[in-house]
């Protein structure tokens, strides 16, 4: 096989960009609920619902369950299947190995795991305990296996090497998978760490003093209350003087960061494919609230210490600041990579703006079949819906979100060329302020808050193609254009048309340069090609 045949990341003007088939690639995706991929026949409906939506790579669990229902005895039937149905249907895949983890939980762990507690085991939530109702969640039954169980770590490992071998001798000359999460929503729920005897030993003892040394040497990227601990600990002794405070939670990310690693060492050594782990959210709870130990943005450091092998940290965001999210996971030169959001009217704009200004690697709404049906009493609780906001309590258009990614699709090559620089830009009504891009001679101005305006999921995307000629994905938005040359103050409309690109190619359509040179205010999606001209 030659060199970086299989896909691989680059680097690229200080971001990070998936190539496949040694051409950058963005992954406008979307993740199926969990149990769809289970069934071939079943999927067939569901990639019906992804052309729609425009969608050219599906995000698909493969469980450690179905994998090797019997120790030392795999099935790849399913993965087979689902593989040639993605080339038939002309889809990437993102496969999503459900093995120990599946939101902190052990839900697809096969039989001859769960039932062996004795060399398999579970987290002790309260010491002696391997199985509680959580008294801060509804009494939610929960269990899990324990981060620190060397069989468990090595018996997933082992599994997850001969799925990523078998993937390797069936589409390495492919590219049908391009991308494979590690776990699901890792961590310990209910308390910070776990409370067994030997997790107590180890959490009394010393912290590994290379680690410790580590954490101090990183603290500039911290966030604030991990920072102050780590600067105020000792330089060595066990975890509570080392790291005070945080120490429990520190604690769960070394173990959990480490299987997790393990995990993915063993897959890559067999096919080195772009790994990612994603984490479900943090929210500024405490500890246990949340999956603890999980790739959160708290213990970002830990993870990048102890997971060498997971290549991108993916967020699932499903609350209202996803912007903010967004920042939070992008601040440390990790590319954006969301495996999972919601689906109201601003995920369509949500994923321009993540390519637009962030420069995504990957877009994912979860759960996609459903997109445009009314929320389900469930959904609104994820989604948040009983917030002011009208466009988080109304389902995402299947028409529009459709639009955006061909748009998107047929750019892409454009668009890459300008990952890491300041030729893509974009404004989001979610940050109606933070509304102009500029471009060297020429500036744009984008208005998504106006009473004109028919929505408030606006958005709008601007690639400088040349010093004068800029390409402008725009709807629910009004532009303006202005020179930001002091000595050439004046500008003029040389040509100003919509169209479409096919094939990376741009294809005019109706000539503009007649009032909409004035009026630039869009209510529907709309591609547009301008050139300006800058003068005294």
């Amino acid at each position: 096989m030659e060199e970086n045949m299989y896909p691989y990341i680059r680097q690229q003007n200080g971001t990070k960009l998936l190539m496949v088939d040694d051409k950058p690639f963005i992954m406008l995706a979307g993740e199926v609920h969990n149990s769809n991929s289970s069934s071939v026949e079943y999927m067939e409906g569901v990639y019906d619902q992804a052309d729609r939506l425009g969608m050219n790579t599906l995000l698909l669990p493969v469980s450690w369950e179905l994998t090797e229902p019997e120790e030392g005895v795999f099935d790849f039937s399913l993965v087979d299947g689902l593989i040639l149905q993605a080339r038939r249907r002309g889809k990437k895949l993102g496969l999503l190995w459900f093995g120990a983890w599946k939101n902190a939980q052990c839900y697809y762990a096969p039989e001859w795991v769960k039932t062996d507690l004795v060399r398999f085991a579970r987290a002790q939530v309260e010491k002696g305990k391997n199985f509680i109702r959580r008294k801060d969640f509804y009494e939610m039954p929960y269990t899990t296996l324990s981060y620190l169980c060397d069989a468990t770590r090595e018996a997933d490992a082992k599994a997850f090497a001969a799925l990523m071998a078998h993937i390797r001798s069936i589409d390495e000359t492919e590219n049908t998978v391009i991308t494979v999460q590690v776990e699901n929503e890792t961590g310990l729920m209910g308390t910070a760490r776990e409370n067994s005897d030997h997790a107590d030993e180890l959490f009394y003892g010393r912290v590994p003093q290379e680690f410790a040394d580590y954490m101090k040497a990183h603290t500039e990227t911290m966030v604030p209350d991990v920072r102050e601990a780590v600067e105020n600990g000792a330089a060595g002794g066990s975890w509570s003087e080392v790291f005070g405070a945080c120490a429990e939670e520190l604690f769960s990310a070394y173990y959990v960061a480490g299987y997790v690693n393990a995990v993915a060492a063993a897959g890559k050594a067999e096919y080195p494919l772009p790994m990612t782990a994603n984490c479900w959210l943090d929210k500024g709870e405490a500890p246990g609230k949340y999956p603890t130990g999980g790739p959160v943005s708290r213990v970002m450091e830990v993870w990048r210490y102890r997971a060498p092998e997971i290549d991108v940290i993916a967020p699932d965001i499903y609350v209202p600041d996803f912007l903010g999210m967004c920042d939070e996971y992008t601040r440390r030169e990790n590319p954006l990579f969301i495996p999972e959001c919601a689906t109201h009217s601003y995920a369509g704009a949500r994923q321009v703006y993540a390519v637009g200004h962030y420069h995504a690697m990957c877009y994912s709404p979860f759960g996609f079949e459903d997109i445009g049906k009314p929320f389900s009493a469930t959904q609104s609780y994820l989604f948040g819906v009983d917030v002011t906001d009208p466009a988080l309590k109304t389902p995402q258009d299947v028409e529009e979100y459709g639009w955006y990614s061909r748009a998107l699709a047929e750019m892409m090559p454009l668009l890459c060329s300008k990952y890491g620089t300041g030729d893509l830009q974009a404004v989001s009504s979610e940050r109606a302020a933070e509304n102009t891009m500029l471009f060297g001679t020429f500036g744009f101005t984008a208005v998504t808050d106006s009473p004109m305006l028919s929505g408030k999921n606006g958005v709008c995307m601007v690639v400088k193609e040349s010093e004068d000629t800029f390409y402008i994905l725009i709807n629910k938005a009004a532009i303006a254009y202005f020179s930001a040359d002091a000595d050439r103050p004046n500008v003029d409309v040389l040509s100003f048309e919509e169209g479409v690109f096919e094939n990376g190619v741009w294809k005019a359509g109706r000539r503009l340069n007649g009032d909409e040179v004035v009026t630039l205010i869009f209510q529907e999606p709309t591609l547009l090609k301008i050139r300006l001209f800058a003068y005294l």
